[in-house]
């Protein structure tokens, strides 16, 4: 049973994300810090960590970083994240932290779905919503 971790501590964000990829067989775990992600991981690890850019205590980015750093010190096991970003301009930042995938906020169902699925069967997602055309 895939496990998975949303961060956010905004309840609407985890309304959207949670309702989008509900499904029987998946179990959904919710933080509303950024400072409570690793003791969560550590307490029961996580196939993927679904992280908010903006969680006032720590946000996604730090999150991300957070998690791989104590991955590759041997303290975690690697957890790929999936980074729910507030703008286009956001990739660029997202691509330095080497996360798994990333969306580009406003969420819809379709991609948030798809999202998480390729991301659990060990593929990148990177959103191209707002991409310039060319």
């Amino acid at each position: 049973m895939p496990q998975v971790l949303v961060v956010t501590d905004a309840q609407a964000v985890f309304d959207q994300v949670s309702s989008a990829i509900y499904e029987p067989g998946l179990s959904l775990r919710w933080e509303k810090s950024g400072y409570t992600v690793l003791p969560a991981l550590a307490g029961l690890p996580a196939d993927l960590v679904v992280a908010d850019m903006q969680v006032g205590s720590m946000g996604g980015l730090a999150i991300a970083m957070d998690i791989a750093l104590e991955a590759g010190a041997g303290r975690l096991a690697p957890t790929p994240v999936l980074l729910l970003l507030d703008r286009r301009a956001d990739v660029f930042l997202a691509r330095r932290t080497g996360v798994a995938g990333w969306l580009v906020k406003p969420l819809d169902p379709l991609r948030t779905r798809e999202a998480v699925h390729a991301v659990l069967a060990g593929q990148p997602y990177h959103d191209r919503t707002l991409s310039p055309v060319g």
